[in-house]
Protein backbone atom coordinates (compact mmCIF):
# COMPACT_ATOMS: atom_id res chain seq x y z
CA UNK A 1 0.00 0.00 0.00
CA UNK A 2 2.61 2.31 0.70
CA UNK A 3 4.48 1.59 -2.69
CA UNK A 4 1.18 2.32 -4.18
CA UNK A 5 0.45 5.44 -2.56
CA UNK A 6 3.98 6.65 -3.41
CA UNK A 7 4.02 5.37 -7.09
CA UNK A 8 0.24 8.19 -6.79
CA UNK A 9 2.48 10.91 -5.97
CA UNK A 10 0.68 11.27 -2.18
CA UNK A 11 2.90 13.86 -0.25
CA UNK A 12 3.03 11.95 2.85
CA UNK A 13 4.01 8.95 1.57
CA UNK A 14 6.73 10.74 -0.72
CA UNK A 15 9.96 8.54 1.29
CA UNK A 16 8.13 5.27 1.33
CA UNK A 17 9.05 2.72 4.12
CA UNK A 18 11.54 5.24 5.81
CA UNK A 19 10.15 6.65 8.90
CA UNK A 20 9.04 10.05 8.17
CA UNK A 21 7.20 12.13 11.26
CA UNK A 22 4.64 15.15 10.50
CA UNK A 23 4.94 16.85 13.90
CA UNK A 24 2.40 20.10 12.53
CA UNK A 25 -0.41 17.45 12.69
CA UNK A 26 -0.08 16.27 15.59
CA UNK A 27 -2.42 17.88 17.13
CA UNK A 28 -5.49 17.78 14.74
CA UNK A 29 -7.52 15.22 16.89
CA UNK A 30 -8.19 17.99 19.59
CA UNK A 31 -10.51 19.41 16.99
CA UNK A 32 -12.72 16.92 15.62
CA UNK A 33 -15.69 17.35 16.71
CA UNK A 34 -17.07 13.94 16.64
CA UNK A 35 -16.43 11.41 19.05
CA UNK A 36 -14.22 8.58 17.21
CA UNK A 37 -12.27 5.16 16.89
CA UNK A 38 -9.02 6.53 15.71
CA UNK A 39 -6.55 3.45 14.43
CA UNK A 40 -3.14 5.10 15.12
CA UNK A 41 -0.48 4.99 12.41
CA UNK A 42 -2.68 1.79 10.46
CA UNK A 43 0.42 1.83 8.17
CA UNK A 44 3.56 2.47 10.42
CA UNK A 45 4.51 1.64 13.85
CA UNK A 46 4.44 3.79 16.86
CA UNK A 47 7.44 2.41 18.58
CA UNK A 48 9.90 1.63 15.79
CA UNK A 49 13.27 2.39 16.85
CA UNK A 50 13.34 5.28 14.91
CA UNK A 51 10.21 7.30 16.17
CA UNK A 52 12.14 8.96 19.10
CA UNK A 53 10.87 8.60 22.43
CA UNK A 54 10.17 12.35 22.66
CA UNK A 55 7.78 12.00 19.69
CA UNK A 56 5.77 9.30 21.23
CA UNK A 57 5.53 11.05 24.50
CA UNK A 58 4.12 13.98 22.44
CA UNK A 59 1.40 11.73 20.86
CA UNK A 60 0.71 10.28 24.19
CA UNK A 61 0.28 13.93 25.26
CA UNK A 62 -2.37 14.54 22.37
CA UNK A 63 -4.06 11.32 23.27
CA UNK A 64 -4.75 12.01 27.04
CA UNK A 65 -6.21 15.64 25.71
CA UNK A 66 -8.08 14.23 22.82
CA UNK A 67 -10.20 12.31 25.81
CA UNK A 68 -13.81 12.18 23.63
CA UNK A 69 -12.07 9.69 21.32
CA UNK A 70 -10.46 6.32 21.41
CA UNK A 71 -7.20 5.11 20.24
CA UNK A 72 -5.95 2.08 19.22
CA UNK A 73 -1.95 1.69 19.07
CA UNK A 74 -0.76 -1.95 17.56
CA UNK A 75 2.64 -2.68 17.51
CA UNK A 76 5.27 -5.59 16.79
CA UNK A 77 7.78 -3.64 18.40
CA UNK A 78 7.20 -5.11 22.01
CA UNK A 79 10.23 -5.34 22.97
CA UNK A 80 10.43 -1.55 22.86
CA UNK A 81 7.03 -1.02 24.11
CA UNK A 82 7.55 -3.27 27.36
CA UNK A 83 10.78 -1.15 28.10
CA UNK A 84 8.21 2.21 28.70
CA UNK A 85 6.72 0.17 31.36
CA UNK A 86 9.66 -0.59 33.36
CA UNK A 87 9.62 2.09 35.71
CA UNK A 88 9.06 2.28 39.44
CA UNK A 89 5.89 3.63 41.12
CA UNK A 90 5.91 6.97 40.94
CA UNK A 91 3.49 7.59 43.62
CA UNK A 92 6.69 6.12 46.09
CA UNK A 93 8.77 9.20 45.05
CA UNK A 94 6.65 11.95 45.11
CA UNK A 95 7.96 12.32 41.95
CA UNK A 96 4.38 13.27 40.50
CA UNK A 97 3.64 15.89 43.04
CA UNK A 98 6.98 17.40 42.25
CA UNK A 99 6.78 17.34 38.56
CA UNK A 100 3.59 19.18 38.76
CA UNK A 101 4.21 21.65 41.50
CA UNK A 102 7.30 22.57 39.60
CA UNK A 103 5.39 23.41 36.63
CA UNK A 104 7.25 20.54 34.36
CA UNK A 105 4.14 18.06 34.06
CA UNK A 106 2.69 17.70 30.91
CA UNK A 107 -1.37 17.84 30.58
CA UNK A 108 -1.65 14.26 30.49
CA UNK A 109 0.60 13.89 33.78
CA UNK A 110 -1.82 16.15 35.11
CA UNK A 111 -4.72 14.30 34.12
CA UNK A 112 -3.18 11.23 35.54
CA UNK A 113 -3.85 12.38 39.13
CA UNK A 114 -7.71 12.72 38.12
CA UNK A 115 -7.64 9.71 36.26
CA UNK A 116 -6.90 8.11 39.34
CA UNK A 117 -10.07 8.34 40.88
CA UNK A 118 -11.78 6.60 37.70
CA UNK A 119 -9.28 3.44 38.10
CA UNK A 120 -9.81 2.87 41.68
CA UNK A 121 -6.58 1.96 41.21
CA UNK A 122 -2.61 3.70 40.88
CA UNK A 123 -1.35 3.34 37.29
CA UNK A 124 2.30 1.65 36.93
CA UNK A 125 3.28 4.13 34.77
CA UNK A 126 3.05 8.00 34.19
CA UNK A 127 3.72 10.35 31.88
CA UNK A 128 6.40 12.74 32.74
CA UNK A 129 9.28 10.74 33.97
CA UNK A 130 12.71 11.45 32.52
CA UNK A 131 14.36 7.73 32.40
CA UNK A 132 14.19 4.86 34.29
CA UNK A 133 17.04 3.68 36.66
CA UNK A 134 18.74 1.68 34.07
CA UNK A 135 18.82 4.80 31.73
CA UNK A 136 16.07 3.70 29.24
CA UNK A 137 13.26 5.16 27.77
CA UNK A 138 10.78 7.36 29.50
CA UNK A 139 7.91 6.22 31.38
CA UNK A 140 4.46 6.83 29.31
CA UNK A 141 0.95 7.17 30.42
CA UNK A 142 -1.78 5.46 29.34
CA UNK A 143 -4.88 7.28 29.41
CA UNK A 144 -8.47 5.06 29.62
CA UNK A 145 -8.84 6.47 26.10
CA UNK A 146 -6.04 4.58 24.82
CA UNK A 147 -5.91 0.76 23.62
CA UNK A 148 -2.88 -1.32 22.99
CA UNK A 149 -1.64 -4.36 20.86
CA UNK A 150 0.78 -6.64 19.44
CA UNK A 151 0.41 -8.44 16.19
CA UNK A 152 0.60 -12.12 16.83
CA UNK A 153 0.73 -13.53 13.52
CA UNK A 154 2.00 -17.66 14.87
CA UNK A 155 3.01 -19.31 17.69
CA UNK A 156 6.30 -17.88 16.83
CA UNK A 157 5.21 -14.65 18.50
CA UNK A 158 4.09 -15.65 21.61
CA UNK A 159 6.12 -13.73 23.65
CA UNK A 160 4.60 -10.35 22.12
CA UNK A 161 1.50 -11.08 24.88
CA UNK A 162 3.81 -11.11 27.70
CA UNK A 163 5.37 -7.88 26.57
CA UNK A 164 2.02 -6.42 26.95
CA UNK A 165 0.87 -7.40 30.08
CA UNK A 166 3.78 -5.64 31.38
CA UNK A 167 1.79 -2.72 30.11
CA UNK A 168 -0.98 -0.22 32.40
CA UNK A 169 -3.11 0.13 28.95
CA UNK A 170 -6.89 0.19 30.05
CA UNK A 171 -7.61 -2.10 27.26
CA UNK A 172 -4.97 -4.75 25.58
CA UNK A 173 -5.71 -6.89 22.41
CA UNK A 174 -4.31 -8.82 20.11
CA UNK A 175 -4.01 -8.79 16.39
CA UNK A 176 -3.78 -12.30 14.78
CA UNK A 177 -3.88 -10.75 11.29
CA UNK A 178 -2.55 -12.41 8.80
CA UNK A 179 -3.42 -15.48 10.91
CA UNK A 180 -0.12 -17.75 9.34
CA UNK A 181 -0.88 -21.02 11.52
CA UNK A 182 -3.21 -22.35 14.50
CA UNK A 183 -2.21 -21.11 18.07
CA UNK A 184 -3.41 -23.97 20.05
CA UNK A 185 -2.75 -22.70 23.50
CA UNK A 186 -3.29 -19.10 23.33
CA UNK A 187 -2.88 -17.24 26.80
CA UNK A 188 -5.23 -14.79 27.09
CA UNK A 189 -4.28 -13.57 30.63
CA UNK A 190 -5.02 -9.93 30.99
CA UNK A 191 -5.88 -9.99 27.36
CA UNK A 192 -9.26 -7.77 26.73
CA UNK A 193 -9.93 -8.28 22.90
CA UNK A 194 -8.52 -10.46 19.54
CA UNK A 195 -8.67 -9.93 16.23
CA UNK A 196 -8.59 -12.25 13.88
CA UNK A 197 -7.85 -12.54 9.97
CA UNK A 198 -6.04 -13.42 6.77
CA UNK A 199 -3.31 -12.11 4.40
CA UNK A 200 -4.63 -10.19 1.58
CA UNK A 201 -2.93 -8.95 -1.73
CA UNK A 202 -1.03 -10.95 -4.27
CA UNK A 203 0.75 -13.96 -2.78
CA UNK A 204 -1.62 -14.09 0.14
CA UNK A 205 -0.98 -17.26 2.23
CA UNK A 206 -3.97 -19.28 3.33
CA UNK A 207 -5.47 -19.07 6.53
CA UNK A 208 -7.54 -22.04 7.46
CA UNK A 209 -11.07 -21.99 9.29
CA UNK A 210 -9.99 -24.42 11.84
CA UNK A 211 -7.61 -22.04 12.79
CA UNK A 212 -9.94 -19.33 13.32
CA UNK A 213 -12.43 -21.11 15.11
CA UNK A 214 -10.09 -22.46 17.62
CA UNK A 215 -8.83 -18.82 18.70
CA UNK A 216 -12.70 -18.42 19.05
CA UNK A 217 -13.35 -21.37 20.97
CA UNK A 218 -10.07 -20.45 23.21
CA UNK A 219 -11.71 -16.17 23.57
CA UNK A 220 -15.05 -17.79 24.88
CA UNK A 221 -13.37 -20.11 27.24
CA UNK A 222 -11.23 -17.04 28.70
CA UNK A 223 -13.64 -14.04 28.23
CA UNK A 224 -11.93 -12.07 25.77
CA UNK A 225 -13.75 -10.22 23.36
CA UNK A 226 -13.60 -11.49 19.44
CA UNK A 227 -13.75 -9.65 16.07
CA UNK A 228 -13.05 -11.53 12.73
CA UNK A 229 -12.17 -8.85 10.33
CA UNK A 230 -11.82 -10.87 7.02
CA UNK A 231 -10.71 -14.27 5.54
CA UNK A 232 -8.08 -12.23 2.97
CA UNK A 233 -6.56 -13.58 -0.05
CA UNK A 234 -5.86 -12.19 -3.45
CA UNK A 235 -9.72 -10.84 -3.56
CA UNK A 236 -10.66 -10.35 -0.33
CA UNK A 237 -13.72 -8.43 -0.94
CA UNK A 238 -15.14 -11.77 -2.59
CA UNK A 239 -13.64 -13.57 0.43
CA UNK A 240 -15.62 -11.85 3.02
CA UNK A 241 -15.65 -12.17 6.47
CA UNK A 242 -18.53 -14.30 7.28
CA UNK A 243 -17.64 -17.02 9.74
CA UNK A 244 -20.27 -19.56 10.62
CA UNK A 245 -22.66 -18.04 8.63
CA UNK A 246 -22.61 -14.87 10.29
CA UNK A 247 -19.92 -11.49 11.18
CA UNK A 248 -18.33 -11.25 14.53
CA UNK A 249 -17.91 -7.55 15.45
CA UNK A 250 -17.26 -7.95 19.22
CA UNK A 251 -15.13 -5.65 21.27
CA UNK A 252 -14.83 -4.00 24.69
CA UNK A 253 -16.93 -1.20 25.92
CA UNK A 254 -17.25 1.86 24.02
CA UNK A 255 -18.01 5.64 25.51
CA UNK A 256 -21.85 5.85 24.36
CA UNK A 257 -20.83 8.43 21.79
CA UNK A 258 -19.41 6.02 19.67
CA UNK A 259 -21.22 3.32 18.84
CA UNK A 260 -19.07 0.54 17.07
CA UNK A 261 -16.07 -0.10 15.57
CA UNK A 262 -15.43 -0.32 12.06
CA UNK A 263 -13.96 -2.68 9.96
CA UNK A 264 -12.20 -0.66 7.76
CA UNK A 265 -11.79 3.04 10.11
CA UNK A 266 -7.99 4.05 9.29
CA UNK A 267 -6.83 7.54 10.53
CA UNK A 268 -3.30 8.21 10.37
CA UNK A 269 -1.79 10.07 13.38
CA UNK A 270 2.12 12.05 13.47
CA UNK A 271 3.40 9.81 10.69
Amino acid sequence: MAKRLQAMGVAKYRNGFQVTLYPEILEEPLHWRKPQVVFVNSMSDLFHPKVPVAFVRRMFDVMARADKHVFQILTKRSKRLARFAQKPDPTASGLVEKLIDGGQCTSSCAAWHQDIGRRGRLPRTVQGLSTSPSGGAPSLYWPENVWMGVTVESNRYLERIDDLRRVDAPVRFLSLEPLLGPIPRLDLDGIDWVIVGGESGPGARPIKEEWVLDIQEQCRKQHAAFFFKQWGGVNKKKSGRLLKGRTWDDSPPLPAPIKAISNDRQVLLGF
